[in-house]
């Protein structure tokens, strides 16, 4: 390495951080790079914190992005328990609690997201739970005992990833919801209501249609208060309402933001030397045409080799198709795309029998898909969003027609 440079500086040490380190070192980057993040984990992925480490099948150290000696084979300085508290564009300076000052030559910031605390009185009584960290995770299986009594305000991923797990923990689970169905406002009404009848199917109280009020309780949470003013009996709540990105660093930096921190195609902000990725990017997607910020697994894997690379000077963009997976009970869900509006929605299967293919179409072309149980089609999906053609619908809904052959659905324009 050399010496004397002040090198690459990342503030965030999740897994879009870390994959920002990969990526440099990958792409020939040989000066320092230090990887600093508030928490006293190495970095780690999310996933599984909402499936088998909160079911108790997977343990904390298996969501690890690298193993523990990726640091010293690849000369990272990670530096844990470190939060950056601001960061001098001008001086090319990152300041960390405590008062440590790196000095850098390019900058990644990927500093995630927090999970959102509803303006709901009660929320601070003791036994209201998110689910974001490796903390959060033991706190929360702790709780999830046979016999519990869990309500879970928002049917989001979280929301209905945690009313699984707690289900099959032999907790008693209601599941609240402002929407018709679980997932309604990503899926659609048609998807919607199959995770709605897994749901039940397995045993969980869905009260939809219907927002929290209140948390009561007297030191612990006994409850929540709904909106109609019906009273949900409680031991536990888990608040599943969203994340919102964590961007008050770049925010006092002076960089551009805009629901998130303004990139372009290849990850860079408005500062040539700083790049984005992960939760907190608000990307210019060449594929989609518009902005995206995405807050999903893959996003903040690729993104983040992405960045380091381009760091390193490889000059790449960022056009991935959005993609989230999903393990709930015996149902594994892949969805591909972008949540635009959509004018209608095809199967392949029967969402009743669970092993089907939803696809999202507007004005004729495929804008996005999900598949649930079906294996090996999420790619397939994905070529077809990428295409933009028109497509022959009688032939994707076909169950003789092989995912391999979508593709010949394609419509002269």
């Amino acid at each position: 390495m050399s010496q004397g440079d002040d090198g690459l500086v990342i503030v965030g040490a999740g897994l879009a951080g870390a994959k920002a380190a990969e990526g440099a070192r990958m792409h020939g980057w040989d000066r320092p790079i230090r990887l600093c993040g508030a928490e006293h984990f190495l970095p780690y992925e999310r996933p599984s914190l909402s499936k088998g480490v909160l079911v108790g099948t997977e343990q904390p150290l298996s969501a690890l992005v690298h193993d523990d000696a990726f640091d010293v084979t690849n000369e990272v300085d990670l530096l844990l328990g470190a939060a950056a508290t601001r960061i001098d564009l001008a001086n090319r300076i990152v300041t960390l609690d405590g008062g440590r000052r790196l000095r850098f030559t390019k900058l990644v910031l990927a500093t995630g997201s927090t999970p959102r605390r509803p303006a709901l009185p009660g929320v601070d009584l003791g036994e209201v739970h998110t689910l974001r960290t490796i903390a959060d995770a033991l706190a929360l299986k702790d709780r999830l005992v046979a016999g519990h009594r869990v309500a879970v305000v928002g049917a989001s991923w979280i929301g209905t990833e945690v009313a699984a797990c707690a289900r099959q923990r032999g907790c008693d689970v209601v599941m609240i919801g402002p929407q018709s169905t679980p997932l309604e406002r990503v899926l659609g009404p048609e998807v919607g209501a199959h995770m709605a009848r897994l749901h039940a199917d397995h045993g969980v109280d869905l009260v939809m249609g219907v927002g929290a009020a209140a948390i009561v309780g007297s030191g612990e949470v006994a409850g929540v208060v709904l909106d109609d003013g019906r009273k949900v009996h409680a031991d536990t709540v888990v608040l599943g309402a969203g994340v919102t990105p964590n961007i008050s660093l770049a925010v006092d930096a002076g960089l551009a933001v805009d629901g998130g921190v303004l990139v372009d195609a290849s990850l860079t902000t408005s500062h040539p030397d700083v790049y984005a990725v992960g939760d907190i990017a608000n990307a210019v997607h060449p594929l989609l045409g518009r902005r995206v910020r995405v807050e999903h697994w893959a996003n903040a894997l690729h993104q983040g080799l992405v960045g380091g690379a381009n760091v390193a000077g490889a000059r790449s963009v960022y056009d991935r198709i959005p993609y989230f997976f999903s393990d709930q009970y015996d149902m594994a869900l892949e969805y591909s795309g972008w949540p635009v509006p959509w004018d209608r929605v095809v199967f392949r299967g029967d969402p009743a029998g669970g092993k089907y293919v939803a696809f999202y179409l507007l004005r004729g072309r495929v804008v996005g898909g999900a598949n649930v149980n079906v294996r090996g089609a999420n790619e397939h999906v994905q070529t077809l969003i990428r295409s933009a053609q028109l497509v022959d619908t009688s032939r994707l809904e076909d169950p003789s027609v092989e995912p391999a052959e979508w593709s010949i659905a394609f419509l002269e324009s």
